[in-house]
């Protein structure tokens, strides 16, 4: 019998070709490049003049000094979290971890994620907002409104301004859409342009600088009572901000190469770099630019806005200030990429985890990024263009403080990670001081707000909405909510 015709043994079934998973593309220097341009953007070629204003004098330096190191003690946080758990999402990775993934890991993880829907593509909108007001420098009528309303209370602008604004979004949506590999040699460059602003205004400030101008102090700077105080939460609350990105490269925790001395470089070297030029430039500016006409009640608008231009072209003249505003502009826009991209790996893990629609997770087969994220984060942003975002992104600092820096910091205290702390990943030193430190100023920037209670009555809305979706949604899949 011919038995050629009876294989004793099954042919062997073809084997699917697995799923795109995310790739470990992102170097060092890539990492730190983009928690560098993700701090600075054109926040604090704006925010002096406030930070003036808010402290009352020069003695505004302390806000950024005191913002460094509540940034440096979160940094430690950020470090030995982010090698603890070195995967896509960040914090929505660190809470689901730390508070336990079926306990209440997975509702808090949930929470932070559904937060994020709100405040990351207003966060994002800022940048891309940022960037059209440093541009209509050239554009002086750019900002009168084609049609203006108001939303809930919340004033709604269509102007060239938008239209410049939602252009910065599509920019960089177009160029993250491709390889980590590739955005690693971007980001490279991005870090070298923001950096290289940073140094021109330095240099420009300190080869004409007068001490005379710059420690000019009001009587009684440092007399504390309840005023220092006061303007010393509202500076930090200005100072943190601006320095607000260290931990970008912890979101793309899932695309770092060798995440373990990876991480902590980027975060921490990030802050050394970015409080470094951010005290001199702010000393050089007001070694040159008196503050007290900075300041003032007949200071225009054009002087307060831009600050920068107004400082170099007192130095050099008008052509000068065209160049750094078009510097300005261009880390205003890099900051926009790093937000975009951070920020689209925080859906993208959810829903990997199935807290999110599984939309969200799908990777592209040869990109092998999160399109699906990416764009509808885009998508989200393109329409929060149109916000005037002032009044509401000192809200979302808010509810960015309560459930991701406050949660985090406590989590670190806890037995869970007192344990595994000696076996992996990066260690802080003396710890917990930089904890203790680090949940201490940002409780202080909290309670010292004027509006705390109505700020905090909005965060609360936002997270109870969240708690009744996930509940649904928990219900829905015959799940029990134990995480709530």
């Amino acid at each position: 019998m011919d038995t050629s015709r009876f294989p004793l043994t099954e042919p062997k079934r073809p084997v699917p070709p697995s799923k795109p998973e995310l790739e470990r593309g992102l170097s060092t220097a890539s990492a730190l490049g983009l928690n560098v341009i993700d701090m600075v953007g054109v926040g604090p070629f704006v925010t002096l003049p406030l930070i003036v204003t808010a402290m009352g004098g020069p003695q505004a330096m302390l806000g950024w000094l005191v913002g460094a190191l509540l940034s440096l003690c979160d940094g430690l946080v950020w470090s030995e979290l982010g090698t603890a758990y070195p995967e896509a999402g960040g914090s929505y990775a660190f809470l689901k971890h730390l508070y336990g993934e079926r306990g209440a890991g997975r509702g808090l993880s949930f929470l932070y994620a559904w937060q994020l829907l709100f405040s990351a593509p207003l966060s994002i909108a800022s940048g891309c907002i940022g960037f059209s007001q440093y541009l209509s420098f050239f554009f002086p009528n750019a900002s009168h409104p084609f049609f203006a309303t108001h939303f809930l209370g919340v004033p709604i602008v269509f102007s060239q301004q938008t239209l410049i604004a939602m252009s910065a979004c599509v920019v960089a949506l177009i160029v993250l859409y491709r390889s980590i590999i590739v955005i690693d040699k971007i980001a490279r460059w991005l870090g070298l342009i923001v950096g290289a602003t940073l140094l021109f205004v330095i240099v420009a400030g300190l080869t004409h600088f007068n001490p005379k101008l710059a420690f000019d102090f009001p009587a009684g700077a440092f007399h504390l009572n309840g005023g220092f105080f006061i303007g010393l939460g509202a500076g930090m609350l200005i100072s943190a901000y601006d320095y607000w990105g260290y931990y970008n490269v912890c979101f793309l925790g899932g695309e770092v190469r060798d995440p373990q001395r990876t991480i902590p470089r980027a975060v921490l070297g990030a802050i050394a770099i970015v409080g470094t030029l951010y005290l001199l430039m702010n000393i050089s500016v007001l070694g040159v630019l008196p503050w007290r006409e900075m300041t003032s009640d007949n200071a225009d608008s054009h002087a307060r806005m831009f600050t920068m231009a107004v400082f170099m072209e007192k130095l050099y003249g008008h052509q000068a200030a065209a160049v750094i505003v078009i510097l300005i502009s261009l880390a205003a826009l890099a900051s926009v990429f790093a937000l975009l991209l951070g920020y689209s790996r925080i859906p993208f893990a959810a829903a990997r985890d199935g807290n999110f629609p599984a939309w969200f997770g799908a990777i592209h087969p040869r990109h092998r990024i999160p399109h699906h994220a990416l764009l509808a984060l885009g998508a989200v942003t393109l329409a929060c263009c149109v916000f005037r975002l002032q009044e509401v992104i000192t809200t979302l600092v808010v509810i960015r403080i309560l459930f991701q820096f406050l949660l985090q910091g406590i989590a670190v205290l806890l037995p869970k990670h007192r344990r595994e702390r000696k076996q992996r990943g990066f260690r802080m030193p003396l710890y917990p001081l930089p904890v203790l430190l680090a949940l201490g100023g940002f409780v202080f920037i909290l309670v010292s707000r004027p509006h705390f209670l109505t700020e905090m009555r909005t965060a609360g809305i936002i997270l109870l909405l969240g708690a009744i979706v996930f509940a649904v949604q928990h219900l829905s899949t015959g799940t029990k909510p134990n995480a709530l």
